[in-house]
């Protein structure tokens, strides 16, 4: 329920909305009764993080069964990820790793991996490594995106729509992470 709440907020105003005095509110509960399950608010963010890495680990599966079972492009699985992180995860792990916290690998993109490794035509020949580095670029893209898409563009000299919206970077995401798996 707690956790449900501060997931609200941080959809709601980002990282900064998530104060525990506001959740607090929110569930009909003390100050006290949060930090008393949470520690306090690092706890609290730290523990959405977790809750939200259990929320994309679900969603990760449910893409994954879903477009192997319609045979769809990359572009499916890339706006999964990205509407996930839209709703504030992803200003959440830039805020917790900027204040120190470090996720010591939970592999919840492994699937991932093994589903675009396997479908590699060249899956044999090459190492595992080079999809997880696939994946990875692409994720760690992903989470970047909501606090800082459209100003990297920006800086790259891109003006308009290319700028300001990520849909022409997700469409260049999933064509280009179909070709460096070869599998356009």
């Amino acid at each position: 329920m707690i956790l449900d709440a501060a997931e609200r907020l941080l959809a709601e105003g980002g990282v900064a909305a998530v104060q525990v005095r506001v959740v607090a509110a929110r569930v009909g509960m003390t100050d006290a009764g949060v930090n008393h399950h949470f520690g306090g608010r690092d706890g609290l963010l730290e523990a959405l993080l977790r809750h939200g890495g259990r929320k994309v680990r679900a969603g990760v599966h449910e893409v994954l069964r879903s477009w192997l079972d319609r045979g769809a492009d990359l572009a499916d699985l890339v706006d999964g990820l990205a509407v996930f992180y839209r709703r504030g995860y992803g200003e959440l792990a830039v805020a917790l790793h900027g204040a120190g916290w470090r996720d010591e690998g939970s592999g919840m993109l492994d699937p991932v991996v093994e589903v675009l490794h396997a479908l590699r035509p060249d899956a044999a020949a090459v190492p595992v490594e080079d999809t997880r580095l696939a994946v990875a670029a692409l994720h760690q893209a992903l989470a970047t995106e909501p606090l800082y898409g459209s100003a990297f563009r920006r800086s790259a000299g891109l003006t308009g729509e290319a700028a300001t919206t990520s849909e022409p970077q997700l469409r260049w995401w999933a064509t280009h992470l179909a070709r460096c798996l070869g599998l356009a």
